[in-house]
């Protein structure tokens, strides 16, 4: 698994997850719950992975859709 995207952002997760289920790329979002480290506070960020070998076609998705990576 390859990192996409990471953000502190959970609308950001969303949105791309949306789109790449759209595409039919499968992602799965790590550290959903850090926010209990953090105190909910949400300053630790959340990681969206895909497959190695969607990792190409996810980036293009999410880039052409304005999400630019962090």
């Amino acid at each position: 698994m390859k990192e996409l995207l990471r953000t502190t952002d959970p609308t950001v997760i969303a949105f791309a997850t949306a789109l790449l289920d759209g595409e039919g790329i499968r992602a799965f979002d790590l550290d959903v719950h850090m926010s209990v480290l953090d105190g909910s506070m949400g300053i630790l960020p959340r990681r969206l992975m895909v497959r190695d070998e969607d990792h190409a076609a996810a980036s293009r998705v999410i880039r052409d859709n304005g999400i630019e990576p962090e």
